[in-house]
């Protein structure tokens, strides 16, 4: 007679107490890609065309510059399409603010053509006039600042206004 080969198959279930036990522990999110770059800020005044919210690239988040800086609202992000691809979000730890790939910049895209320069310029809100470009110039940080590329949601937010009118968060 033959003995039984053994199989590397059960041939019954396994019994409840070897089955893997489910967690209630909370997934962590894998942290996205960390980039340094060149970081500038823009509003309407100083947008193309001035005075506007326009975006090169509207879509299903926004038709114009906006947002909120939260991960379900990012606010608006201009660059060069060749750096970074239109709609990825981006986290910035220093104002704990998500943003969105939406928009093109001219020196962005002169800094990327010419020297490979990664620059991203941030929408700072729909405002004009001395105060408001003081802002920006005060919220620009000089040389690079690492940034989050594709971050998951969950990152510390503050939505504040970067500028209301009156004064700029610093």
């Amino acid at each position: 007679t033959t003995a039984p080969t053994a199989s590397p198959f059960p041939t019954t279930a396994p019994p409840p107490s070897a089955l893997p036990r489910r967690t209630t522990a909370p997934v962590v999110a894998r942290p996205g890609r960390m980039w340094s770059v060149v970081v500038t800020f823009y509003g309407a005044g100083d947008n193309d065309p001035p005075g506007s919210r326009a975006i090169a690239h509207p879509n299903a988040l926004h038709s114009a510059a906006g947002g909120t800086g939260t991960y379900a609202n990012p606010a608006s992000l201009a660059s060069d399409r060749r750096e970074i691809a239109v709609g990825a979000r981006v986290y910035y730890p220093p104002l704990h603010m998500y943003f969105v790939m939406e928009d093109d910049c001219a020196g962005c895209i002169a800094d990327w053509g010419s020297h490979r320069t990664p620059h991203i310029d941030l929408w700072t809100g729909n405002h004009s006039g001395n105060d408001f470009l003081a802002c920006e110039n005060a919220l620009t940080p000089d040389g690079r600042v690492t940034v989050e590329v594709n971050p998951p949601p969950g990152r510390p937010v503050d939505a504040r206004p970067l500028y209301d009118g009156s004064g700029c968060r610093v």
